[in-house]
């Protein structure tokens, strides 16, 4: 999979070089194109920014570099798709990751300033967002992005077991882990998973999945792929009864 990065600070990329997608980057599932719009501008200082039309403060991404950059990419991937960050873009979550990873070339437009010139929305082929805050430019929200969407590309991560068990699989965020010591600072390891009951050990991180999201994510449970058993636990947690 290879990722297209229009960004005026590609230095701030140099963070995915390490742990599980550095390691993708170096084996060659995972690539990733740097490209920078001011190698597209055709005056001395390179200028990407000017003040915004109707006045107001900060500067104003130019479109001309950012199009141009835009059209180097797709010259170089025909069937990328380019996506603008913005505030005002679909939300980025789990399940678009996994569309995402689908997809053999995109190209993620970073912006900085104020913002882009409106115009650039028309040669991109969407918005995302990371979230609703704001950030000093995309370059973050194009890392969370790319790591994100790279644990979905085959023989990235080295255990499959791992996205199935993750958080907002299915729906759910993921249940408690531990490991040794049995005991830290009087805080004890859950009996069930010393107990070698595979089936229990299942049920029981199953009732955590729906605790946990009951009590920290409650908004996620209308989206969840619950089962019959998934709903007789949450019934009893919701009576503030343990459940297996």
């Amino acid at each position: 999979m290879r990722f297209f990065v229009i960004t005026i600070f590609p230095e701030l990329f140099s963070c995915l070089n390490f742990g599980v997608l550095g390691r993708a980057i170096e084996a060659g599932r995972v690539e990733v194109v740097l490209v920078n719009p001011r190698d597209f501008t055709e005056d001395r200082h390179r200028t990407v920014d000017d003040e915004p039309y109707g006045g107001g403060a900060g500067m104003v991404m130019k479109p001309e570099p950012l199009v141009k950059a835009i059209e180097y990419v797709r010259e170089k991937a025909p069937d990328a798709k380019v996506f603008l960050l913005s505030p005002k873009g679909k939300p980025f979550n789990s399940r678009m990751a996994k569309e995402l990873a689908g997809i053999e070339d995109i190209c993620l437009v970073c912006g900085r300033y104020e913002g882009v010139d409106e115009r650039v929305s028309f040669f991109v082929d969407d918005l995302i967002s990371v979230g609703d805050f704001v950030l000093s430019g995309g370059e973050f929200a194009a890392c969370c992005i790319i790591d994100a969407v790279s644990r979905f590309v085959p023989e990235v991560l080295g255990c499959r077991d791992s996205l199935t068990d993750e958080s907002f699989e299915g729906g759910l965020l993921e249940y408690p882990q531990f490991t040794r010591p049995r005991v830290f600072r009087g805080y004890k390891v859950p009996e069930v998973l010393l107990s070698g009951d595979h089936a229990r050990i299942g049920k029981w991180r199953r009732l955590q999945q729906v605790k946990e999201t009951f009590f920290k994510r409650p908004d996620l449970l209308a989206r969840a792929a619950l089962s019959d058993e998934d709903k007789r636990m949450l019934f009893q947690i919701i009576k503030g009864k343990e459940w297996g």
